[in-house]
């Protein structure tokens, strides 16, 4: 069990209406209750579940520090299942660091990034997979997002995972009963079962699966380069979407020579906009080292928005350009609507599908909601939104579940081929133990620490 005493601030650092210090541990009661004072009261008499207004003081002076308001929860009704108080105090950097300086030097120390997850983790209050969810509650860049982590972090996918670990250990302790009393077993009977249970384990971790790619760029945003020639909109195609003047823009070609991000919402979808350098051959050095940004952003994006002039033909730079996106996520806009239209459009919805051709005009603020639909057609093609689906969307999920995946099918061939059923059994262990990492069942402390390393102070 966890002895030591942590704090730290769980509020931003910075001017503020208020601040909070979180403490947690076995002497976070008696180490704020002689740095409160409250009148006759004293804070180890209080109930749990309770906040008092008072004043944080020196312990040897008595001289006031702050004025604050405390809130007392005891274990094992708090988040990390210990004692937690949390002081409430003026916000900025000087009241906020004498109150986390007098507990410092009462025998309460630092704690390290995402200790106090990590404490409720270790305590049993909440699954790995529910810690995890945790981060992206507080990095979560839409509505969606959000609720895909509130989800997780109350349980949904540690519930389904659980579930199918259940089913693989009562596979197992078949396996086991056969193995030990072979004289009682019909080995066409244990293959077939043995093969059911593989198969309907496989098709739930293909279904969460599934919801893999959109839990993923709804976490993290989609990857999204504004890429064309010089002078055709790509920047007044980020103000828009951004709906501020963002990037420069004018008449004057190769206007943008390093590459501008922003993060903007399209129908709940988090983009990560990358406005980059026009494509094209050049002598100038500066615009040169522009150009080789705009081609490794187009071979990193997850979605292209591929912009041309409408009011001149392709040109050979263009249908290079073109040549080398096939294959790819892309959207394509013609700008300038406004104008008369030369460009041949119809080779262009040949290339990428008339679905992803949009029309805009950019001055006249034109067309923006043909490409929002544009874009949630790609996001959402082939697959179901619904709010009962349980996304998968952390990154070393996604690798276990993918392994868990390979071991079962591994065992499901094996069934096949009449394997020895003890064999057979190292596969399903092993979709076992994968599926248990997921939930910290079965986890190294290294990779604990590493996960809990990501977290900000104060979680």
């Amino acid at each position: 069990m966890i002895q030591d005493t942590i704090a730290a601030i769980a509020t931003p650092m910075g001017e503020g209406g208020i601040a909070v210090i979180r403490v947690s541990g076995d002497e976070a009661v008696p180490v704020c209750g002689r740095l409160f004072s409250m009148g006759s009261k004293q804070l180890t008499e209080v109930p749990t579940h309770t906040v008092h207004y008072g004043y944080i003081r020196e312990p040897q002076s008595g001289a006031r520090v702050e004025e604050a308001l405390v809130t007392v929860m005891r274990g094992p009704r708090s988040f990390t299942k210990e004692d937690v108080v949390e002081i409430s105090c003026h916000g900025g950097f000087v009241s906020v660091k004498k109150v986390l300086d007098l507990l410092l030097e009462n025998g309460v120390r630092l704690a390290e990034p995402g200790e106090f997850t990590k404490r409720a983790f270790l305590n049993g209050r909440i699954d790995l997979s529910q810690a995890e969810a945790v981060i992206d509650l507080i990095r979560a860049k839409s509505d969606r997002a959000f609720r895909i982590a509130l989800k997780q972090s109350e349980g949904s996918l540690s519930k389904k995972i659980k579930e199918l670990r259940h089913q693989l250990i009562e596979l197992m302790a078949h396996i086991e009963v056969n193995i030990d009393y072979p004289e009682h077993d019909v080995e066409e009977m244990t293959n077939a079962f043995i093969k059911t249970k593989c198969a309907d384990a496989l098709v739930e971790i293909e279904r969460l699966l599934t919801t893999a790619q959109q839990g993923k760029i709804l976490r993290e945003g989609l990857v999204t380069a504004i890429i064309g020639k010089p002078n055709v909109g790509k920047s007044s195609l980020m103000n828009a979407l951004v709906q501020e003047e963002r990037a420069i823009v004018t008449d004057i070609a190769g206007t943008t020579r390093d590459v501008v991000e922003e993060y903007v919402h399209v129908n709940g979808i988090p983009l990560k906009l990358l406005d980059t350098a026009g494509i094209r051959e050049t002598s100038d050095v500066v615009e040169k080292i522009g150009v080789e940004k705009s081609r490794q952003a187009l071979a990193d994006a997850d979605l292209i928005m591929l912009v041309f002039n409408g009011a001149e033909p392709l040109q050979p730079d263009e249908l290079k350009l073109i040549e080398q996106l096939k294959g790819r996520q892309v959207i394509v806009i013609i700008n300038k609507l406004d104008l008369p239209q030369q460009i041949e459009e119809e080779a262009l919805k040949l290339t990428f599908g008339p679905e992803h051709v949009v029309h805009l005009s950019l001055l006249n603020q034109q067309g923006l909601d043909a490409l929002e639909k544009a874009i949630a057609g790609i996001f959402f093609s082939g697959q179901v939104e619904s709010s009962d689906l349980t996304y998968v969307s952390n990154a070393r999920h996604i690798h276990l579940l993918k392994q868990a995946k390979h071991a079962l099918t591994e065992a499901y061939t094996a069934t096949e081929d009449y394997v020895p059923i003890d064999m057979v059994q190292i596969d399903i262990r092993s979709a076992w133990e994968h599926l248990g990492e997921i939930i910290g069942d079965s986890v190294s402390d290294s990779l604990i620490d590493q996960i809990f390393s990501q977290f900000c102070l104060g979680k």
